[in-house]
């Protein structure tokens, strides 16, 4: 069980004149105005500090709070190794399983948690998917932060992964930029996929070993599209081995999957950028798992 969490909005202008369960209900889809409904009786929301009742009709400016009891969390890997630490940055190796972000059930299992815990204030300056491990930048002064994320919005850094794909690739090195955007995706509304009017993205392709059935492969990637290593290994026919959300072409495969779902191997491998204090090149690297290595690469890990 996590500690729960206590969930702050301020009222905008289009939010003022609605009651407090309707509010609820719109914004928070997922959970129904019953369930508010029971919330709110319940005590467990607040508006300016003050119990408040269902029909109570929201102001702009006022700050609506409720707190969610401790629930229990789904599982995950909840350790992870420091690659680099100073003043400015550190920068950490993060398990596959583990979420960057809080959301889907998960607040206290996950890397922003965990970090957090060892170095207060620290913010992460990316995002890596769940199912994605490898090296994450988190800066530890908002000025750090803001150099680490221009640096990365500015594409002044070298990103270079790994990932096991479907398939044998005929070509030995090879360049995708397929465009990424939004696309419906069932009742879950829309999803970032291959998309003819989507953002233009480019990743640079190099074959390191073809192992029959899947090839292992070197990713850099030169723009930060979501999932961008996914879809565009997808729509050049080899999509990530066990990826249950993206089929080859770019597209969704059938049934219910979503983007944290698990079952591919795709690791953050090496990462150079300017440091945010020194403007020195930083080049930091984080060893693959055993099925993201070539042959005789980090010999005596097993």
């Amino acid at each position: 069980m996590n500690h729960g969490f206590t969930y702050r909005e301020t009222i905008g202008p289009r939010e003022a004149g609605r009651s407090l369960v309707a509010h609820l209900a719109g914004r928070h889809a997922h959970t129904s105005e019953a369930e508010w409904q029971a919330r709110i009786e319940a005590g467990l929301v607040r508006v300016a500090g003050e119990p408040a009742a269902a029909e109570r009709v929201l102001a702009r400016g006022e700050e609506v709070t409720w707190h969610r009891p401790p629930w229990e969390e789904p599982e995950a890997p909840l350790a992870f190794a420091v690659l680099h630490e100073d003043a400015e940055l550190v920068a950490v190796a993060k398990p596959s399983g583990l979420p960057t972000l809080p959301g889907g059930g998960f607040l206290e299992h996950t890397l922003l948690h965990l970090v957090q815990r060892r170095y207060p204030g620290s913010s992460p300056a990316h995002r890596l998917g769940r199912g994605t491990s490898g090296i994450m930048l988190f800066g530890r002064t908002p000025a750090a932060l803001d150099s680490l994320s221009a640096a990365l919005r500015d594409r002044r850094t070298v990103k270079i992964y790994r990932a096991l794909v479907a398939g044998a690739p005929s070509e030995d090195a090879f360049l995708v930029d397929q465009p990424i955007g939004p696309m419906p995706r069932n009742a879950q509304g829309t999803l970032h996929a291959a998309s003819p009017s989507g953002r233009a993205a480019r990743s640079r392709v190099r074959v390191l070993e073809r192992r029959g059935a899947v090839s292992l492969v070197e990713v850099a990637i030169e723009t930060g599209r979501p999932h961008q290593i996914r879809i565009h290994l997808a729509a050049c026919g080899h999509p990530l081995a066990g990826d249950p959300l993206y089929a080859a072409g770019g597209g969704f495969q059938d049934g219910q999957a979503t983007p944290g779902d698990l079952g591919y191997l795709l690791h953050a491998h090496r990462l150079g950028l300017p440091h945010p204090g020194t403007g020195a090149w930083l080049e930091l690297e984080c060893r693959p798992p055993a099925a993201l290595r070539a042959a005789g690469e980090y010999p005596g890990l097993g």
